[in-house]
């Protein structure tokens, strides 16, 4: 019997089970603002905890998380560009998005690109206690070059692509070429850095599903007690033929954490991952 939401969801920091589907990349605790460290990366909001509390139980979680990035993605050359989506929205992708960026630029020899590709809700400037300026909007159609529209986070290693400003067709946008080619120019570009994109919910726009098939691997966040098996379900139907790296159980309690009765749900439902 499968469960009808995630309240019993396995927690593993797997990427694929020995069927070959996607697994949980990591447990992601519930958030409290802790104490303050890490000064110089200059982000005060509490739920950034990467950057504020870097010994708390969540932070370590997300450093758990960050080995399994780095891990899937160096095996067979560098897979630099990296998107993060939820089935639904509320789920926590864009602050998962945020503290595995820090996360990633703590490492001595790691740099990170954050991307706010949400641009019917942008939210990252917020967390990064920053003002949106131009954007990726304007380097796809007013021609700014991607270097004028990132903004420098701390010691540097991390830099922000704010959404830029608001357009009319979010799916024609990403669906076009120039969106395509506008990746890959930051894949070489930006050759020695990870690229991590946020993305709106998968189910709610269709643009989300573009971005995926231009990215090297997805990371679907789930959070615990909201999304259903349906919603995951669906989304990762929409995600075939795309690489998914794996799920996040975001918002886990740290009862569950701690617990070890867990499913795979998701065995039952997802096919073929692109190589």
């Amino acid at each position: 019997m499968i469960n009808r939401s995630l309240d019993a969801a396995p927690k593993e920091f797997v990427s694929r089970d020995s069927t070959g589907m996607p697994g949980f990349l990591s447990p992601v605790a519930e958030m409290s603002s802790g104490k303050k460290g890490r000064e110089d990366m200059r982000i005060d909001h509490p739920s950034i905890v990467a950057a504020r509390s870097a010994d708390s139980p969540v932070s370590e979680e997300y450093k758990k998380l960050k080995s399994r990035i780095v891990d899937l993605t160096t095996k067979e050359g560098f897979k630099n560009t990296l998107a993060v989506t939820s089935s639904v929205s509320a789920e926590g992708k864009s602050v998962t998005a945020v503290n595995l960026a820090v996360s990633l630029s703590q490492d001595y020899d790691r740099a990170v690109i954050l991307i706010d590709a949400d641009m019917r809700r942008p939210t990252l400037h917020t967390y990064l206690n920053r003002t949106p300026g131009k954007g990726l909007s304007d380097c796809l159609l007013g021609g700014i070059d991607p270097d004028a529209a990132l903004m420098p986070i701390g010691s540097r290693k991390l830099t922000f692509m704010p959404a830029g400003r608001k357009i009319d067709d979010p799916v024609e946008f990403f669906a076009s070429r120039r969106m395509q080619a506008f990746i890959q120019e930051l894949k070489t570009r930006y050759a020695d850095r990870y690229i991590i994109i946020d993305t709106p919910p998968i189910l709610l726009f269709a643009e989300t599903r573009k971005i995926s098939a231009f990215a090297d691997g997805t990371i679907l966040v789930v959070k615990e007690g909201l999304a259903t098996v349906e919603n995951i379900s669906e989304a990762i139907d929409i995600l075939k033929g795309t690489t998914v790296l794996g799920i996040v159980y975001n918002h886990a309690s740290l009862h569950n954490l701690n617990g070890r009765s867990y499913y795979h749900y998701y065995s039952h439902y997802y096919g073929t991952s692109r190589t």
